[in-house]
């Protein structure tokens, strides 16, 4: 009877001592992740920018730069004055354009010019789009002061836009820094990654899911910024052969639409009906309004070309993991969606068909 107690005592305390480790581990984790909380969306963007740009440093590697800490500094550098250049310029052209606004307020000189009798005649919105055309033309005051509650909202909205979009802009600065000094060592990352991966699902499945992660984060990148990037080069070209206002901003918005997956017929429709009611109905006008009303739905077509090449993963698990992640994560859960379904993906089919030889055996003569 004795031994017995004994034995209960030991292993009671044995499960005591665990739980306090466990326990005391889950507190270290915690507070661990309460401090790095706030540099977690730069370290993913950081990650996110590195896996892509990677291959980019490889071949400056083996060409003229023979360091790896050389040719990341020269991608950054790159990468700064390709986004900072169009940046500019499309932050004067907006200052300009609000400048010009204010002084024809000031002036008291805008004037709306009426609508042409057709588009009352516009099928379903064209008589209430008329009578608002109508009013803004010959009383845009008394028209203002209707929807000023409206208008207030909208201003509040564009402002904490602009401003998201400013420090959303500053973080990716940051962030391109970062990832510049993870491909200065770009090597002893991977090996990190492959050990990562290995202790966390098997020697056998580490590699295999390393460079899964690695081609699915590559394959999102290059397909949502390059479908994003021919969208709007098909788009601008446009705009500018017509002589769209603001051509190079209406363009620069169809890739930031495209970046976040939201349709670029946002822009065009508004535009097409705009080249319509200036312009009139001629030849000039049907042939862009279809091209451009065409090209505003290329990413359709193109998304199932370009989105999961490089990727041992079906196009439709890719694509879904890209949508899903943007709606429930953003911008970043449009690369960490595709990652995380590609990955749960693989390994469910290495489940199913990880199966004893007996009962395949027995599965198919059955059948």
């Amino acid at each position: 009877m004795l031994p017995t107690l004994t034995s209960e005592k030991a292993l009671s305390r044995g499960l005591l001592d665990v739980l306090i480790r466990a326990g005391l581990i889950a507190v270290l984790v915690i507070f661990c992740f309460r401090i790095f909380y706030p540099f977690l969306n730069l370290m993913v963007w950081s990650l996110i920018l590195a896996i892509t740009l990677y291959p980019l440093q490889v071949r400056l590697r083996r060409g003229v730069l023979k360091k790896d800490g050389h040719a990341a500094t020269l991608i950054v550098l790159v990468t700064f004055i390709i986004v900072l250049v169009p940046t500019w310029l499309l932050g004067n052209a907006m200052a300009a354009s609000l400048e010009r606004a204010i002084d024809i307020a000031k002036s008291g000189t805008f004037q709306i010019p009426p609508p042409a009798e057709s588009v009352a005649a516009w099928p379903l919105v064209g008589k209430r789009l008329y009578e608002f055309w109508m009013q803004a033309a010959t009383d845009l005051t008394g028209l203002v002061m209707k929807f000023a509650p409206q208008l207030k909202g909208v201003g509040v909205v564009l402002l904490g836009t602009v401003t998201s979009l400013g420090a959303g802009l500053l973080l990716f600065f940051v962030a391109v820094i970062v990832a510049g000094i993870f491909m200065a060592y770009g090597e002893a990352g991977h090996r990190s990654a492959v050990q990562i991966a290995s202790r966390i699902s098997g020697p056998e499945n580490g590699p295999a899911i390393t460079e899964l992660c690695t081609a699915t984060i590559r394959a999102v990148a290059q397909g949502v910024v390059g479908i994003a990037f021919i969208q709007m080069l098909l788009v601008g070209v446009a705009f500018v052969v017509m002589g769209v206002p603001a051509a190079g901003v209406l363009a620069f918005l169809v890739l930031l639409l495209g970046i976040m997956q939201l349709p670029a017929t946002l822009i065009t429709i508004p535009v097409i009906a705009f080249v319509i009611a200036t312009e009139g109905v001629s030849a000039a006008t049907i042939v862009f309004s279809i091209y451009v009303f065409v090209a505003g739905l290329a990413d359709n077509v193109l998304k199932p070309l370009l989105l999961g090449r490089g990727v041992d993963v079906p196009m439709p698990v890719v694509l879904i993991g890209a949508l899903g992640g943007m709606v429930t994560g953003g911008v970043i859960g449009l690369f960490i969606g595709p990652v995380a379904l590609a990955v749960g993906y693989q390994l469910f089919w290495r489940w199913v068909e990880d199966q004893p030889k007996a009962e395949v055996t027995q599965e198919q003569k059955q059948s």
